[in-house]
Order: structure tokens, then C-alpha cells, then sequence
């Protein structure tokens, strides 16, 4: 009878013991987890993100139906918008920023750090992740991004509220995740100009400004069927070279330009280029009757440099502006991407040259 009151009481004490190691190890951790818990693990169930930093600059990407849209305006770039998510979703801490050097780490993101919002839609009621009823969008995460430590090893990270903050980085990628979260709204901006597929095209034209008998206007008869009109005379051409008709309407499934002007050039030199006599005029219809237009100008270099033909020009032979999305978008797009559907009405000709490397 003693026997098992002794083994009664051993086995409480060292329940007791556990628990108070137990008890003293988790308060004497320096990770609270409340405050460090800054990845999104369900990135499906992101609807919003907000991002601004302290001067005027900032961006709202909202997912709709048709993809992610920016600032209620512009369609954002789904790559930038899944490799932010991507980010969210392996945040991880390396660790509390030490106390030598937060107040330090503070007063810096006080000057520098962007502020994030994350909403998603969550259940009202949540039965064990079984039952899950009344979705609706709420904001899950708010915090702040600054600058990276000195071995550039993750990104300083302060929730709000929060007394004290992390050095957050991210799985299977070596360096700071800053750069991620930026304010600009140019830097979310999708870069699509022409994405259509040959069945979804009514018609293309292309106008020549400075060539005009090398306009065209390619109209759909029935079917897969086409007829190419010379604008020179309003003539139907009697043949033309079916398979580089194909290729032609073919490369319209993604054009992009490469960078947005209208915040890094200066106005009035974007409104001296818009003021010259324009390259070409490409507008195209979809079957639904939707309009997509780019009108190009020559973009001058500040050194001179040959051409094909050994003559020196002024002009960028690589690079070209334009102006795009109804007009409100100044870009500027590479001949190398958009030469292929700047051809003239002759290379439609049968046994016509490629002019791949003139126009």
C-alpha cells in the first residue's frame, strides 16, 4: 500500500516537474508569435492587398472575376501579384530584432516602411474547419516592411500594435523581400497591349504615316476567312500569301511594351513626342466589337549610330514609344516584340520579301 502511495506521489511530482519546465521554457521564449505571425497560408482567400508608403504613393490590388486589378483602374500583372502572394505565403521568422538594436530598427522603418493590408474572406461561423458559413471579407493583417538587416538575410517587420519587431524571410530564397511590397503604382501595371487569339479577331488595320500606300486593313469574311483592302486605293488585293496572313494575325496573343513613361519622362517632353507626326496607327477589333489601338513615334537617340544600310540616323532602331490603353498610357515597346505585326501591305504578296529587317 505504501509502495503505490509512493509511486502515486513520484508520478504527480514529475507530472508537476514537466509542467513547470514546460511552463518556464515557453515564457522564457523570445519569438511571441502573435506578433511574428505575419505569413498568409491560405493566399486563395486573399481579396484585397493595400500598400502605401509615407508619401503619396500607393496601390490597391483587388481579385475579381477577371483577375486582379490595381487601384480600381488598371489590370494588375498577375506575375507580380502571385509572386507577392508567393511571398505572404512563406514568410517565416528568423528571429525578434535583438534589443541593441531595435530602437535603431525603429526609428529607421519610421522613415522608410511601407504599410501592408491584407483582407480575406473568412467565415462568420467556423465549426472545426468542417462547417464553415457566412463568408466575408475582413482584414486578417496589417503591418509594416522595412529596409533588411547588414547581411541582407530578410526584411525587418513590425505588426501593428506589436511592442517589438522580426526579421522575417522567406523559404527557399536567399536575400530581402522589401522590393515585393512597393507603393508604385507603375510597378503593378500589366504590360499587355495585344492579347488576342486569331478567333476573336474581327479585323486589324495599320496605317503607314509616313509610307501610306503600305496601309492595310485585314477584315474577317466568314469563318476563318480573310480579305486584305490596300487603304491607298480601297482595293480588295486579289491574293495574298495565305500562311503569312496566319502567322500575322497569330502574333497577336501577347504583345507587351516594356516599361510605362507617363511618371518617369518629363510632361513636356512626352507632349513634344505626342506633337510629332506619328510611325504607325494599329488598331484592332474583336468579334465582341472592343477596340484595341497603338499609335508609335520615333524615339531619337542621343548618340547617332548605323543602320542596315551603314547610314548614321538619329533614331532608336531598337526602341519605339507609343501610346496605348485608350490613349492614357505614354510606353515605350521594343521593335524585336512588335515588328511582327508592323509589316506592309506588300509583304502579303505573294513572293513578296520577309521585311522583317525593315519595318
Amino acid at each position: 500500500m505504501k509502495k503505490n502511495r509512493l509511486a502515486l506521489y513520484l508520478t504527480i511530482g514529475l507530472a508537476l516537474t514537466a509542467l513547470v519546465l514546460v511552463l518556464t521554457r515557453s515564457g522564457s521564449s523570445t519569438v511571441d508569435y502573435k506578433d511574428a505571425d505575419f505569413a498568409v497560408l491560405d493566399t486563395a482567400s486573399v481579396t484585397r492587398i493595400f500598400i502605401a508608403d509615407l508619401d503619396t504613393n500607393q496601390v490597391l490590388l483587388e481579385r475579381t472575376a477577371r483577375g486582379w486589378t490595381l487601384n480600381k483602374d488598371y489590370k494588375a500583372s498577375q506575375w507580380k501579384v502571385d509572386e507577392l502572394l508567393n511571398t505572404m505565403l512563406k514568410l517565416r521568422v528568423r528571429g525578434p530584432v535583438s534589443q541593441s538594436s531595435h530602437n535603431n530598427v525603429i526609428s529607421r522603418m519610421a522613415g522608410i516602411a511601407l504599410k501592408v493590408e491584407v483582407y480575406q474572406k473568412k467565415p462568420l461561423i467556423n465549426l472545426f474547419d468542417k462547417i464553415k458559413l457566412f463568408p466575408r471579407e475582413v482584414r486578417t493583417k496589417t503591418y509594416y516592411v522595412g529596409d533588411n538587416p547588414r547581411d541582407n538575410i530578410g526584411t525587418f517587420m513590425l505588426k501593428e500594435g506589436a511592442r517589438t519587431a522580426y526579421i522575417m524571410y522567406m523559404t527557399g530564397f536567399k536575400g530581402f523581400v522589401m522590393s515585393r511590397y512597393s507603393a508604385f503604382e507603375d510597378d503593378w501595371r500589366d504590360h499587355t497591349v495585344f492579347s488576342h487569339k486569331l478567333n476573336d479577331i474581327r479585323s486589324v488595320e495599320l496605317i503607314f504615316n509616313e509610307e501610306p500606300w503600305q496601309s492595310f486593313r485585314i477584315e474577317r469574311t466568314d469563318g476563318l476567312n480573310f480579305k486584305i483592302i490596300r487603304l491607298a486605293d480601297d482595293k480588295v488585293m486579289p491574293e495574298y500569301d495565305t500562311l503569312r496572313l496566319l502567322n500575322y494575325l497569330t502574333s497577336f496573343g501577347d504583345l507587351r511594351f516594356e516599361a510605362v513613361l507617363n511618371n518617369t519622362m518629363p510632361r513636356q517632353k512626352i507632349d513634344s513626342v505626342l506633337n510629332s507626326p506619328f510611325l504607325h496607327r494599329l488598331t484592332l477589333v474583336d468579334m465582341q466589337g472592343d477596340t484595341t489601338r497603338m499609335t508609335t513615334f520615333n524615339k531619337k537617340k542621343f548618340a547617332e549610330h548605323l543602320d542596315i544600310e551603314e547610314k548614321l540616323v538619329p533614331m532608336d532602331l531598337d526602341r519605339a514609344y507609343a501610346l496605348v490603353n485608350r490613349e492614357r498610357d505614354f510606353v515605350l515597346i521594343q521593335y524585336f516584340v512588335f515588328d511582327k505585326v508592323l509589316r506592309p501591305a506588300l509583304y502579303f504578296e505573294p513572293g513578296a520579301p520577309d521585311f522583317s529587317n525593315v519595318y
